[in-house]
């Protein structure tokens, strides 16, 4: 059932997101995060915001910051104070309204090792 969850959301942000920006560096994304990740948010330094915010350097940063980007009222309550960890995105990438009820990104991804995968990109803040 929440395999079948995730390809709805999935899908649903494929189509409602546009293609994702390519910015200096982001050729090389991970076949993984671009699947992923992409097609609503960004990881170059400085680069725009898509759907979703600039991800770049998230591991360390203040929940709900990326310059210019406008949170959800859900998101901004329920991660307020928060620092994003690798243990913080970890659980957000397992399931995001469990973390942030209500808020308007859902994603789910119930492989341990998929996760992972995504942290490690995630934690790794060169220039992709």
């Amino acid at each position: 059932m929440r395999i079948s969850k995730f390809i709805l959301s999935t899908m649903l942000m494929s189509a409602g997101c546009a293609v994702a920006q390519t910015n200096v560096g982001e050729q090389n994304l991970s076949p993984l995060v671009k699947n992923s990740c992409a097609y609503c948010h960004t990881f170059s330094k400085g680069g725009p915001n898509g759907q979703g915010p600039n991800l770049y350097g998230l591991i360390g940063r203040k929940a709900g910051t990326a310059p210019g980007f406008e949170y959800s009222p859900a998101f901004l309550k329920a991660l307020e104070g928060k620092v994003w960890t690798k243990e913080l995105l970890d659980a957000w990438l397992s399931d995001t309204q469990k973390v942030a009820p209500g808020t308007l990104m859902t994603y789910f991804l119930d492989d341990p090792k998929l996760r992972k995968k995504i942290v490690g990109y995630m934690a790794d803040p060169k220039d992709k």
